[in-house]
């Protein structure tokens, strides 16, 4: 199986910053997280959990 798309991560890490209220200047800390989120979720088989999100 590939990797999560841009898009998936790109999703991801736009809902983690707006949980935490928008802060400026962590763009790559939360592309990141949603990186390593959406990995773990692939190597679980679980890929489509982060699709939505």
């Amino acid at each position: 199986m590939g990797h999560p798309t841009e898009e998936q991560i790109r999703k991801r890490a736009f809902e983690l910053w707006e949980q935490a209220g928008k802060p400026e200047g962590r763009e790559d800390e939360f592309w990141h997280q949603a990186q390593r989120e959406l990995q773990g979720a692939e190597e679980r088989g679980d890929l489509n959990k982060g699709a939505d999100i």
